[in-house]
C-alpha cells in the first residue's frame, strides 16, 4: 500500500501546537521572519435567472475574516488561503502550514486541487462548442455516444448531462474513503468504465426519469467530457486549453495527467489514529483521472477569480449560452421531491446567503477543500481554499466561517490586532 510520506505527532500534542513548533524551527533554519460565526449557506432554488442586488452586500469585514484565519491550523484543516476581489473591497491571507516537514507557510499563489470546480470549466466548454453548433444541448447522449447506455435506457440530452437531471446511476467507487484512498490514489480509470461501472451496479437502469428531478453528482460531468471528444475528435484537455483557459488567461490552471502537484502548493494531509498517536499522511499526490471532467482540475485562487469574472461578463461563454448556467431547473432534489427544489445550472449553483444572491461552485479532494462564487455584478467575488485533515466529510467548519465572515454582516468591532498572526497580502 502506498501512503507517501507522513509525519506523526503525539496524540495528546495537538496539530496547532505541533505546526506551530515546526514554523518557528522552519524559521529558525530559513533565518527570516515569518469568534463567532454563522451558519454555512445552503443551496437556494430558482428557475431563472436572479438580478444581483449590492443593497445588502456587507463592508468588507477584515477582522471576522482574520478570526477566521487565526484559528488555522486546527484539527481539522492544516492551512487555508482566502481571496476576495470586487468592488467592495479587496482582501488576500493565507494562513497555517504548507509543509508539516519544514513549517513552510502557505504561499498566497498556491495551486489547489478545484475538484467540483472542474464541472464550471467543462460546462463553460460544451456551452461554447454549442454556441458554434458542434453541440447541440438537446442532442442525446445516444446520439453522440452510441452504446454508452443501454439498450432502453430513456433519452438523455446533454442540457440533462450539466444540470444533474439526467437520471444516471452513479459510480459507487468509495474515492473518499481513506483506506480505499490509500491503496488506489495513484490508479488510472477510464471515464467510460467508471460510468459503465455505475449502470451495472445499477442493473443499468434509470434513477429517476431523465428531466423529471436533479441529482448532484460526477456522472453526468464525466460523459459530458465524453461528448466533447467525440465531437471534437480530440482530447478534453486539449479542448480545455484551447476553448478556455488560454483566451482567459488562466496561466495556472490544467488538467493534469499525472499525480503530481506542480509549482507552489500545500500539501494536503489525512490525519490517522494510531496506538502510538496522531499520523499525519502526506496525501497530496493522487491520480485525477477517477474524477476527470467532473474533479480533476488544478488552479489557484488569482486563476478563479480571473475565470469567474470573465465568465460572468460573457467573455468566456457568449451570453446566449451563458443564461444555461444561471438557470436552475424547475425540479425537485431527488429523494426530497415537495421538500427541497433543484439549486445547480449548467457548472454553478444559486446560493441565498444573508439577502444576497450568490452564483458558484464549492469542489473538494482529499486534502483540499475549496470554493468560488460571486454576486452576479461582480461586486464581491470570492475564492477559497482550506487543507483538510479529514476527508469524506462534511464541509470544514473553517470553510462555513470563511463564506460567513465574507458575505454575512458579522456586527463586531474592527479589531487592529485580529490580523496579528496571519499573512495578509500588502498592496
Amino acid at each position: 500500500m502506498r501512503t507517501g510520506p507522513s509525519t506523526t505527532t503525539n496524540r495528546r500534542r495537538p496539530l496547532r501546537a505541533a505546526t506551530a513548533a515546526l514554523l518557528l524551527a522552519g524559521t529558525a533554519l530559513a533565518g527570516a521572519a515569518a469568534p463567532g460565526a454563522a451558519a454555512a449557506p445552503t443551496p437556494a432554488s430558482a428557475s431563472a435567472p436572479a438580478s444581483a442586488s449590492t443593497a445588502s452586500l456587507p463592508p468588507l469585514d477584515r477582522t471576522a475574516l482574520c478570526r477566521v484565519l487565526a484559528d488555522v491550523p486546527n484539527e481539522e484543516v492544516s492551512g487555508a488561503l482566502v481571496r476576495i476581489s470586487g468592488s467592495a473591497g479587496e482582501f488576500r491571507a493565507t494562513s497555517g502550514i504548507a509543509d508539516l516537514r519544514t513549517g513552510r507557510p502557505v504561499p498566497h499563489r498556491a495551486r489547489f486541487r478545484i475538484g467540483s470546480i472542474s464541472k464550471t470549466f467543462t460546462a463553460a466548454v460544451v456551452l461554447r462548442l454549442a454556441d458554434r453548433g458542434e453541440v447541440d444541448l438537446d442532442g442525446t447522449v445516444q446520439q453522440y455516444l452510441p452504446g454508452l447506455l443501454p439498450d432502453g435506457f430513456p433519452d438523455v440530452t446533454v442540457r440533462q448531462l450539466l444540470n444533474h437531471t439526467h437520471g444516471i446511476p452513479g459510480n459507487t467507487i468509495p474515492h473518499k474513503d481513506p483506506d480505499w484512498f490509500f491503496e488506489h490514489r495513484y490508479d488510472v480509470f477510464d471515464p467510460r468504465e467508471v460510468v459503465t461501472g455505475g449502470l451495472r451496479g445499477a442493473g443499468g437502469r434509470e434513477v429517476f426519469a431523465p428531466g423529471s428531478a436533479q441529482q448532484y453528482g460526477n456522472t453526468g460531468y464525466l460523459v459530458a467530457g465524453l461528448v466533447v471528444e467525440a465531437v471534437t475528435g480530440r482530447p478534453y484537455a486539449e479542448v480545455l486549453e484551447e476553448e478556455v483557459l488560454r483566451p482567459a488567461g488562466l496561466r495556472h490552471t490544467s488538467l493534469p495527467s499525472g499525480p503530481e502537484l506542480r509549482g507552489p502548493h500545500a500539501r494536503g494531509y489525512e490525519a490517522v489514529e494510531t496506538a502510538d498517536g496522531t499520523r499525519y499522511v502526506d496525501i497530496t499526490e493522487a491520480s485525477p483521472s477517477l474524477t476527470w471532467t467532473a474533479g480533476g482540475m488544478v488552479s489557484t485562487a488569482a486563476d478563479l477569480d480571473r475565470f469567474v469574472t470573465a465568465l460572468f461578463r460573457g467573455e468566456v461563454v457568449p451570453k446566449e449560452q451563458l443564461a444555461e448556467m444561471f438557470t436552475v431547473p424547475d425540479v425537485w432534489k431527488h429523494g426530497a421531491e415537495g421538500k427541497e427544489k433543484a439549486s445547480y445550472s449548467a457548472g454553478l449553483t444559486r446560493y441565498d446567503i444573508g439577502g444576497l444572491t450568490v452564483w458558484g461552485k464549492s469542489g473538494d479532494r482529499p486534502g483540499y477543500n475549496n470554493g468560488v462564487g460571486a454576486t452576479e455584478d461582480l461586486s464581491r467575488r470570492l475564492v477559497y481554499s482550506v487543507n483538510t485533515l479529514h476527508m469524506g466529510g462534511a464541509q470544514p467548519r473553517t470553510a462555513e466561517r470563511i463564506i460567513a465572515a465574507a458575505l454575512v454582516p458579522s456586527g463586531s468591532a474592527p479589531d487592529p490586532d485580529a490580523c496579528r498572526g496571519v499573512n495578509v497580502a500588502r498592496g
